[in-house]
């Protein structure tokens, strides 16, 4: 039966009732919506002298990065979000109905929070997010895994592998060393033939001594299953090389994902797995439930820096005049429509909400813009599964590898030190959550050989778990129990079960030529700039990082518009190992003269 209400349901197996959901995001409404303006008012704020005033257009991590710089700054900030709660995907929400007892509700979430080691300015703008008892700010909340597993089915043993800690003096590369390094760490977690595990650690090595220039102009327009001829290889190297890495970690497809993305993303990956220019841990969630932990202290924090909020106020046109954006028209939470104007502009809505916005006029003003036109958006939605039993699998996120769907999942409570589940949410039963991303939408599943999208929103609950057990439970041992499973939410951006499926918060994806299509921060509009996990930057992935890094040159650029003599917004590239730059080098003259890179054997 379908839910039309709600994303949560009580187990599978007993026919019980549905645990009341509606479209209440829960906690992040103290945030508030502000009272619309009524009838066709102007929402202006006030005024400081020499061009001060911002209208951030999205409440995201983009748009609270850039509000957060801006602010910093001296700059008067007003933020505009079309939902009614603040943190774009990377908020977390209540499971309406789910709280008893004077608990808070069941805590929910777009997908699971993964903060990777490799990304470094995310995390200084985590330091300076102050948090009560923290030396670090909201830093201080982030919690390293020991180990990820790559689940396998049809009762092959699952592969776990440990992380090395940071902090280690790393070792000097060399080829034969970096070889040498990659054949070993993937015969730790795969049992794959000699030679294809070579030919793999020759391509990884012809990326990481391949020159910007070639990774650009050569590698963007090769799908990674191309580049690693997975057409050729085995069934596991396909599953494990190929397709598993692109669907389950850069969420696109292995036949049409670039090179340079999935490549970009592996070495950042590896470099991290080294302690080389990292933050952290390679894996590390955060210690409470995301709004918990950092996105309703960020708020207060903006708050107290002046920073304004208009929650449930929704873009629906920018004006032009005279070169420059004189107002955004925007949409209130009562459905009025308002004017909003400011000295400057940022956009910081994801790019299928951004582009609507930008009228025949806009586009003339940049053509460029119209290149945005041909990004892709695809599905990677999360569900939570509610257990009665503390359920930890294992001390790190789990990579379903084998799953139609293309799952990972991670066991929430083990992470939570602060917090007694059972104590502190729900109807005082749950002792754990097992958060879940949903990767593939277009492929059958294994209980209904339906796809994800021509599901109801029970039967995506059932085939997740279904495939989850697959992968889990084929060895002898009982990981996931019915009787242990007490209710589910599913991401109530995702609507099932009618005539077409939707999901209004899509995720930005990577197929080959995307790089080209990406826009800068700064638009040939002056007072116009562009943040979001789509504007181009060095982590060339859809991620936090990708959206906070893009907020900071943003700011930056609009710093210079406006004259600004404050410090811009620091933006730390990825890590590139020094003892390849000579190889580097050498790629970039031969990639000039029409050869190959040098280690590249075809």
């Amino acid at each position: 039966m379908v839910d039309p209400a709600g994303s949560t349901r009580r187990g599978f197996l007993g026919g019980a009732g549905a645990v009341a959901a509606t479209a209440t995001l829960g906690g992040a409404t103290a945030l508030g919506a502000t009272a619309a303006l009524g009838g066709t008012a102007h929402a202006q704020p006030r005024r400081r002298t020499g061009g001060r005033t911002v209208a951030v257009l999205g409440g995201g991590v983009a748009g609270l990065t850039a509000a957060h710089e801006l602010a910093e700054r001296g700059f008067q900030v007003t933020v505009y979000e079309r939902k009614s709660a603040l943190g774009g995907k990377a908020r977390s929400m209540d499971v309406p109905g789910s709280a008893k007892g004077g608990r808070r509700p069941l805590p929910g979430e777009h997908g699971f929070r993964f903060i990777p080691g490799f990304y470094r300015n995310l995390p200084d703008t985590l330091r300076r997010i102050p948090f009560p008892g923290n030396a670090n700010g909201c830093h201080d909340n982030l919690v390293a895994s020991s180990e990820v597993m790559l689940a396998r089915t049809g009762g092959r043993e699952d592969i776990r592998i440990p992380f090395a800690s940071i902090g280690k003096a790393p070792p000097v590369l060399t080829p034969d060393a970096f070889l040498r390094m990659l054949t070993a760490f993937f015969e730790t977690f795969a049992r794959l033939p000699a030679h294809e595990i070579a030919y793999f650690a020759g391509r990884l090595l012809v990326w990481f001594t391949s020159s910007e220039r070639r990774r650009t102009q050569e590698w963007e327009r090769v799908p990674w299953f191309e580049y690693t001829k997975a057409a050729r290889m085995s069934a596991n190297y396909r599953q494990l090389l190929a397709v598993g890495i692109t669907r389950n970690i850069v969420a696109t497809k292995a036949e049409v994902a670039s090179t340079k993305t999935v490549a970009t993303c592996i070495e950042a990956f590896l470099f991290n797995a080294m302690g080389r220019g990292a933050d952290g841990e390679p894996d590390r969630v955060l210690n409470a439930p995301t709004n918990e932990a950092w996105i309703n202290p960020w708020i207060t924090h903006l708050r107290s820096l002046g920073v304004e909020f208009r929650t449930g106020w929704g873009v629906r046109d920018l004006r032009l005049a005279g070169g420059r954006i004189t107002e955004a028209v925007l949409q209130d939470a009562s459905g009025a429509r308002q004017s909003v104007t400011a000295d400057h502009f940022v956009s910081a809505m994801p790019v299928e909400h951004a582009r609507t916005t930008w009228n025949a006029q806009v586009r003339a003003a940049d053509p460029r813009l119209a290149r945005c036109d041909k990004l892709r958006t695809d599905w990677m939605t999360g569900i939570q599964f509610y257990l009665t039993e503390p359920t930890p699998i294992i001390h790190g996120h789990i990579n379903h590898i084998d799953s139609p769907w293309s799952i990972t999942s991670v066991g929430q409570a083990q992470y939570w030190p602060g917090r007694d589940f059972r104590r502190n949410y729900g109807d005082g039963t749950v002792a754990d959550c097992l958060s879940v991303d949903v990767s593939e939408w277009d492929r059958p599943g294994i209980l209904y050989a339906k796809t994800a999208k021509q599901c109801t929103r029970e039967e995506v609950a059932r085939e997740v778990w279904a495939q989850m057990k697959a992968g889990l439970n084929d060895t002898g041992r009982t990981v996931l129990s019915d009787a242990k499973l007490h209710s589910w939410f599913l991401d109530p951006a995702v609507e099932l079960g009618g005539t077409h499926a939707s999901n209004d918060e899509q995720l930005f994806i990577h197929p080959t030529g995307t790089w080209y299509n990406r826009p800068e921060a700064r638009t040939a509009i002056p007072n116009l700039f562009l943040s979001g996990d789509y504007v181009a930057v060095d982590i060339d992935l859809a991620t936090m990082e990708g959206a906070n890094a893009s907020a900071r040159a943003a700011v930056n650029a609009l710093l210079d518009e406006a004259g600004s003599r404050t410090e811009r917004c620091a933006i730390a590239p990825l890590y590139r190992a020094p003892e390849l730059e000579g190889f580097r080098r050498q790629d970039d003259l031969r990639h000039r003269l029409g050869l190959r890179n040098a280690f590249d054997l075809g």
